[in-house]
């Protein structure tokens, strides 16, 4: 069994991971704040398809949380061999109105909480089978454009978390693999909280080269490759699933 830690499991990318990722050889810790049941409905996906599955909660947001999600998945999987970071969300408060305190939360919530998800895995990860660690970022560390909307206290969170991307796969070579996947707009589940209404989606895809969103499999595939052990000699980077709005 691959094991894995994957955060933010219940809904987005981060169940479309588990879609990816579930099979005879899948054993997956399915983390998520307070959406139980979105999680419940993804762990039941993943046993049906032959892996196994947990359900973890809690705000990865607080300074405890992350090191208490790798205890409770490493008990429950019997080691780690991956984590998913992917845990977040968008801020499109403008910087004359962002607060101290909803700049800290993103950073909390994104960058902090990938710094303590790696500080407490790393030595599990170093026991495992061909260790990664996979970051989602965003394009919006790289998009500054009048024609995108603007995510300040995200876009800088974003960043930072690709910049520990850098830092750990520096510092953890040769043994883990860290790297990092930043998709473009991309299309939400059915219901879900999104940073901008339909029209201002439509209106966006007129300026994505691909002329469409993306859909999370799409980002998935890119992370399950990254998380894969024939992906060993991938390390620091970044890659963009974005149909071209980076480009």
């Amino acid at each position: 069994m691959r094991r894995y830690l994957i955060t933010g499991a219940a809904s987005g990318i981060g169940a479309a991971c588990c879609r990816v990722l579930a099979g005879p050889g899948a054993a997956i810790a399915l983390h998520t704040r307070k959406n139980r049941d979105g999680a419940e409905r993804m762990a039941e996906h993943v046993r049906g398809k032959g892996g196994a599955a947990h359900v973890l909660l809690g705000d990865l947001a607080g300074p405890e949380a992350p090191a208490r999600a790798v205890d409770q998945a490493v008990a429950a999987l019997g080691g780690l061999d991956v984590v998913i970071s992917n845990a977040g969300f968008a801020d499109r408060t403008p910087l004359a109105s962002l607060t101290d305190a909803g700049f800290a939360a993103s950073h909390d919530a994104i960058a902090f909480a990938l710094l303590r998800l790696a500080r407490a895995a790393k030595p599990h990860l170093l026991a495992g089978r061909d260790p990664r660690l996979v970051a989602v970022s965003s394009f919006v560390a790289h998009v500054f454009r009048l024609e995108h909307p603007v995510f300040p206290a995200s876009a800088a969170a974003k960043a930072a978390l690709e910049a520990l991307v850098r830092a750990l796969a520096v510092e953890w070579a040769p043994a883990i693999a860290v790297n990092a996947v930043a998709p473009g707009f991309t299309q939400k589940d059915p219901g879900a909280h999104a940073a901008l209404d339909p029209k201002a989606f439509e209106e966006r895809i007129a300026r994505i080269p691909m002329r469409r969103l993306g859909a999370t499999e799409e980002v998935a595939a890119a992370i399950a490759f990254l998380a894969s052990p024939p992906a060993g000699y991938i390390t620091g980077q970044v890659l963009h699933v974005d149909g071209g709005i980076t480009a």
